[in-house]
């Protein structure tokens, strides 16, 4: 990725990209002379330094708050996340068809810094072909996506290699999976072995906690699972027993969710106190040992860092996750799959919604990729005949709303 590509922000990029301009003009912006050193005064890195936390039995401590880089294509605003106190750089192979690993390759070795951040990527075998591939082809295909990663990365190794996706306990104690990660280990081309878990998530914590095999485990937790007492009880088990635990999807109700809110309650979701409320709701619970919001503007780096900095809730942001009407609004779908029983098409709806979310973050590549990898008669092609969408959610997703968003955009 070169410094002339040109970035656009989340409004911009949404109506022009779904308007046909394609997800291959979504460029990288350079910072304007002197807007860089205009930043540095507003967020000086000497103001206060970011809390930090050991992350379980790794040895390893990093600051609460770093870099989820799937959705980010300018390397400026990687630079400024280093600069800002930021150690921790998380991507995968498929972020980007890896255009997202070759940028954090490529600003960590600028800055000279490999040995001052820690590295954490993903390989997504994904389940369709894990189950129906041989251990022996499954560790191959797994180790060779892997090395693809090293060259993008410009490393010779990685500090977090994650199985991406994990739902499936069974899926935990797979020998592909387990065979190439305790290769990868022996071989110093990984230091710690994770997994990344966006459902069933309680379940497979837990049997994480019995195996002992696996380091670390990024999470999708925020302010929509305030009351899954059970989630919470698994996560304060697995860090009990060493396992460091990675905070995604932290600031769960982007403004984007509020579009067909009332005016009145839309003027919630503005400013910045939505933002470093939610993100210092999960970092207030010491199971979360960091957290990796998927920032992609220079404001809201700004924002995460300011709550990085101090946990301790303001009054607005107290009086925003008190709010019934905010915890009403909170419309994220957490991939319990109730809904898929309400669906007569058989459509995976949990995997429907992550494609959205994915679709407004924004990030077209993910959302088609998300689309694609949808067994066939289960994704969009199952809503193609319904006047109506009669799936239902047991929180306030609206899934049918969503559902016609995708075939709007993507279909």
């Amino acid at each position: 990725m070169t410094d002339s590509r040109k970035t656009l922000d989340r409004r911009e990029f949404f109506s022009k990209a779904l308007a046909g301009a394609g997800a291959a003009a979504v460029l990288g912006r350079l910072a304007k002379p002197g807007e860089l050193a205009a930043r540095a005064a507003a967020a000086s890195p000497a103001a206060k330094p970011l809390v930090t936390r050991p992350l379980g039995k790794t040895g390893m401590t990093l600051p609460v708050v770093n870099m989820g880089v799937m959705n980010a294509d300018n390397p400026e605003l990687l630079r400024r996340a280093y600069e800002l106190g930021m150690r921790h750089f998380d991507t995968a192979a498929g972020y980007q068809r890896g255009r997202n690993e070759e940028m954090v390759g490529q600003v960590v070795e600028e800055l000279k810094a490999r040995d001052k951040v820690v590295i954490a990527t993903k390989v997504n075998i994904r389940p369709p072909q894990r189950e129906s591939m041989s251990a022996a082809e499954l560790k191959a295909a797994f180790i060779s996506v892997f090395e693809g990663s090293l060259k993008r990365l410009r490393t010779d190794y990685v500090d977090i290699l994650y199985v991406h996706d994990v739902s499936r306990v069974e899926d935990l104690a797979r020998p592909g999976f387990v065979d190439a990660l305790t290769e990868l280990k022996a071989q110093q081309k990984v230091r710690f072995a994770g997994f990344s878990t966006h459902q069933n998530m309680g379940p497979v914590l837990d049997e994480a906690g019995r195996g002992g095999f696996y380091e670390v485990v990024l999470v999708a937790y925020n302010y929509a699972l305030a009351e899954d007492a059970a989630l919470h009880r698994s996560l304060e088990s697995a860090a009990a027993k060493g396992i460091g635990l990675v905070a995604m999807k932290t600031q769960c109700m982007q403004s984007w969710y509020g579009d067909r809110l009332p005016a009145e309650q839309r003027a919630r979701y503005g400013g910045s106190v939505l933002q470093t409320a939610v993100l210092k709701w999960v970092l207030q619970h010491k199971f979360i040992h960091c957290a990796v919001p998927g920032f992609t503007t220079f404001e809201q780096l700004d924002e995460d860092v300011a709550a990085g900095r101090d946990l301790a809730l303001t009054a607005d942001e107290k009086r925003f996750l008190s709010d019934r009407k905010i915890k009403l609004a909170m419309a994220h779908c957490v991939r319990c799959g109730a809904c898929r029983g309400t669906c007569p098409a058989g459509a995976d709806t949990p995997a429907l919604m992550r494609a959205h979310m994915y679709l407004h973050y924004p990030n077209v590549f993910q959302a088609r990729d998300t689309l694609a990898a949808i067994p066939a008669g289960r994704g969009l092609d199952a809503c193609a005949s319904c006047d109506s969408c009669p799936a239902a959610c047991r929180g306030r997703v609206d899934i049918g709303a969503r559902i016609e968003d995708l075939k709007l955009h993507l279909a």
